[in-house]
Parts: structure tokens; sequence; C-alpha cells
């Protein structure tokens, strides 16, 4: 019986192990540095493409014991884009449109601990810049505003720009407590600062 018993032991701590791994080890960090002026100036002879309802926008978050998967239901934004390439844009969420994994946890999410809701109803993000990296590839920089803080923000995306469509891609995270989400969790269960954001926004020539 012993080889069933130490097999057991094994996979135990494995599960034990993975549930208390950090996803965001697995994501690029956003740069993270003071606001800086919008890609205004250069949009004005570009076509705008408005997102549909196919876009998405969710996070990732993780404590000690392991994480919760959420998102928003209600966003607007469009990107500008010039000569075949994005070069400005924005997205305003409702940030009561928030959802989780937890019932619990979306209402607690809602309150003064983490996006304070009531006094913050909306976050923002505004391009300040596109960079091209490649054929698809693209550094995105932005102001995103949460919690009443605004900070630019950096983070690679994929990029897919035809007559009909432009979709960008993105997974990377940032620090919560950049933005004043400084709740810290309970004391066996400590909440991590990193969150994963995941962006699928597919836009369509504005009507």
């Amino acid at each position: 019986m012993k080889p069933i018993i130490s097999s057991t032991i094994a996979i135990t701590t494995l599960l034990a192990l993975t549930a208390c791994s950090d996803p965001a080890d697995q994501t690029t960090d956003a740069a993270v540095t003071e606001a800086a002026p919008i890609a205004t100036a250069t949009a004005t002879a570009g076509s705008t493409y408005q997102f549909t309802p196919a876009s998405t926008i969710g996070f990732v978050g993780s404590k000690v014991t392991g994480s919760h998967d959420g998102g928003f239901k209600d966003f607007t934004g469009y990107f500008i884009v010039e000569s075949g390439n994005p070069v400005a844009g924005e997205f305003t969420i409702v940030m009561d449109s928030i959802w989780s994994d937890s019932e619990n946890l979306t209402g607690h999410l809602k309150a003064p601990d983490f996006f304070d809701v009531e006094n913050h109803p909306t976050a923002k993000f505004e391009v300040s810049a596109f960079t091209k990296k490649s054929e698809t590839e693209y550094e995105l920089s932005g102001n995103l505003t949460l919690r009443g803080t605004t900070k630019n923000i950096t983070f690679p995306t994929q990029v897919a720009v035809d007559g009909q469509s432009v979709h960008v891609t993105a997974e990377f995270d940032i620090n919560r407590q950049d933005f004043g989400v400084a709740y810290p969790g309970k004391k066996d269960d400590l909440i991590r600062d990193a969150v994963i954001i995941k962006f699928d926004l597919m836009a369509e020539p504005r009507a």
C-alpha cells in the first residue's frame, strides 16, 4: 500500500502548489508611468471603428488559496485607423456591470474596499500611443483611470486590421495598488496585488 499512499501524497501536494501559484507570473507586467497626452492630434484624418457586442474585457484576480475570473458586461469604445494602422482610441467601462465567478465577490468588488462603484461609476482608457513592433504586434500605451486615479500603462497587443474590422487582443497584468485598490484580504488568505487584464476588442466602421 505504500506506493499508493506516496502517489496520493504527491498528487495532493502538486494540486496544492498549483492552486497557490500566481497566474500573473505567466503574463507581462504593464509598464506604469504618470498620465501622458492622449493620441488625438494625428487622428483627425483617420477612420473610426466602433466596438461591437462581440468585444470582451475580463480580468483574473488571485489570492493565496486560488483565483477568480471576472469581467465587465457594459462598455463602449472605438479605435481610429490611419493608413491601415490604429493610431488612437478609447473605451469607457460601466463599473456596476462587473461580474465574477462568485456572487458574493461580485458584490464586494463594487464596495469601497475595491472599486467603490458608487463614487467611481466608470473607468476609462485613452490611447496615448500605438507603437508597431511587427505586422501584427503593437505596443499599446494609454491613460487608465480607475477608482479616481489616472496612470499611463504600456503593454503588448496583437492587432489585425482590414477594411471591415479592427481586432485588438491583449493579456497583461497591472498592480492594483497603483490605482488605490488596497484591500488586503483575510490574514490567512491575502489578495495578490497583480491582476491580469484580458482584452478581446472587435471594432467595425462607425455607421
